[in-house]
Parts: structure tokens; C-alpha cells; sequence
């Protein structure tokens, strides 16, 4: 299928951010020079997640060591890690009053530790500072080097996230350096942890209902607890286009595969990001 260059479907259309709890988390953000993938990312899901009280910040700057050709953050070379920055992100989370917080990063394959170790640092920081946060890290995958990954189980946050992105067929073109088979590796450690384990994918990249399939048996056999999926959108004439708008329809299909393959949750729809309804997946 080639290229789509009409607009969006309706069901893609969203609400425009409005309400108290949404204008309180937005003030905190800019005051403290957070970055969040929520606006890295023009996630359409901004005002629903933070009006319920859930933002995703994303730490080690804004700045990615890589270039994947469906992620609107910037790519080039990063600035020196902040070294306060788990006290800041810790800070602006109590100042916020949210229930539930997912972080995430760019990925600096510039450090030597590829930032496994300020990742710790902010996970203790805020389940530290915040008690009655729930907490959920979406991470890179460090290479799939175990040592690494173990410095964020061993922080013991409620969920720990990992994305696929994609069908196996799409990776190499999708993804600038990750690997489907180090995704699945990086799964299994978590899944091994006994922490919630949770990973997901983007449809529209041009992948058949079979791959989609073969992606959910490949997360349910390593034994991940929740899968997502929604809608590609180009963010801008530089990333990979959209090859189709799946219907609501096909997500509910997927969805109800999904649930009868096991997973314990599975967030299907047009809109749904990695983040959407994430306090839900809390155990």
C-alpha cells in the first residue's frame, strides 16, 4: 500500500487540552523545564492522562543518540548528563500531586552506562519523595546489556515497559539501531524479575493481521503481561509515512486475540500510546 496523503479519519480527531488538573500539571512541566514525552511526542492522550492525574516524564535531556524514523524527539549529540536531575524529576512529581507516573528517556548510547545509572537514581528518588506514587519506567533497551537493565529492576518500580515499536519484518527499517531479538531479551529479564512486565506496537506501518499476531505470540511467549497497540501518525515529512488507518474495528479484533492469548491487560484503539491508562496496569 503506498503512502497516505488525505486526512486523518475522524476517529482520530481529539479534544482540545482543557480543565484544572490538565492547566496545574502543564504550569509544573514549563516552570520546571521538564521534558515529557506527552509534548516530545504530540501525544493525543495529553489531556485525558494529565487531567486523571498521570504524566510521563522523560529524563537524560531531549536530545536521542539515535534516529528512528517514526520519533519526533530530536536526534543528535546530547548534553552531559544532569546529575540532578533525579532530585528535580522527584521534586516536580510531588509538586504535581499525580497518582501514577511513567518515566522514560531518550536512549544515550554516549555514557557508559547508557544512563542505567541516573535511571536509578530517579526511580528511588521518587518512590522516595512520593510514596503514594505509583510508578511505571518505559526504557531503552541499553543494549540488552543485563547489568544494566538489572540496575532498574533492582529500583523495583510497579511496571516496567519496553516497546517493540513494531512487527519484526518493519524493525530494521522503523528503528535506527534496536533490534526486535534485544527487545525480546530485554523482555524476558523483566519478565524474569517478577515485576509487570509490559511492551506494545504501532499499526499502519504497512504490517499484515498474521505479523500482528506473531508479535502478541512472541511477547505471551516470553510471558509479557501487557500489550498495546494504536495508530502511527507521521509527525512530520521526514518520518516514515503512514501506509494505512486501521479501523476501530481491527483494534478491537486485535484486542480480544489478545486477551484470549493471556495477556492480562491489552489497551487497543486508534489513540492508545505506551502511557495510556498505564495507572490501570498497576498491580
Amino acid at each position: 500500500m503506498g503512502e497516505i496523503r488525505s486526512g486523518k479519519p475522524k476517529w482520530l480527531n481529539t479534544q482540545v487540552p482543557a480543565g484544572k488538573q490538565y492547566l496545574h500539571v502543564r504550569a509544573i512541566v514549563e516552570k520546571n523545564k521538564l521534558h515529557t514525552i506527552c509534548t516530545s511526542g504530540h501525544c493525543p492522550n495529553m489531556s485525558d492522562c494529565w487531567g486523571r492525574g498521570t504524566a510521563t516524564l522523560m529524563i537524560l535531556g531531549d536530545i536521542c543518540t539515535r534516529s528512528c524514523k517514526f520519533c519526533n524527539v530530536k536526534t543528535g549529540k546530547p548534553l552531559p548528563a544532569d546529575r540532578l536531575e533525579p532530585n528535580r524529576v522527584a521534586e516536580s512529581v510531588k509538586l504535581m500531586g499525580i497518582k501514577h507516573v511513567v518515566i522514560t528517556s531518550v536512549d544515550r548510547d554516549d555514557l557508559d552506562d547508557k544512563g542505567a545509572g541516573i535511571w536509578a537514581q530517579t526511580i528511588l528518588k521518587v518512590k522516595e519523595m512520593n510514596p503514594n506514587t505509583t510508578l511505571e519506567t518505559l526504557i531503552p533497551d541499553f543494549d540488552a546489556e543485563e547489568e544494566l537493565i538489572q540496575k532498574v529492576i533492582a529500583t523495583r518500580p510497579e511496571v516496567i515497559s519496553h516497546n517493540l515499536e513494531t512487527i519484526r519484518r518493519i524493525t530494521p527499517i522503523l528503528r535506527s539501531r534496536a533490534r526486535y531479538e534485544i527487545s525480546l531479551k530485554v523482555l524476558e529479564l523483566i519478565v524474569k524479575s517478577g515485576i509487570r512486565s509490559k511492551t506494545g506496537i504501532m499499526l499502519g506501518l504497512g504490517e499484515t493481521e498474521k505479523e500482528v499476531i506473531e508479535t502478541m505470540n512472541d511477547a505471551r511467549e516470553i510471558g509479557v503481561d501487557v500489550f498495546t497497540m494504536g495508530q502511527y501518525l507521521q509527525p512530520s515529512p521526514r518520518h516514515i509515512s503512514v501506509k494505512e488507518f486501521v479501523k476501530p474495528g481491527q483494534f478491537e479484533k486485535f484486542k480480544s486475540i489478545g486477551l484470549k492469548k493471556g495477556f492480562i491487560y491489552v489497551e487497543s484503539s486508534p489513540l492508545v500510546r505506551s502511557s495510556y491508562h498505564a495507572e490501570k496496569h498497576v498491580p
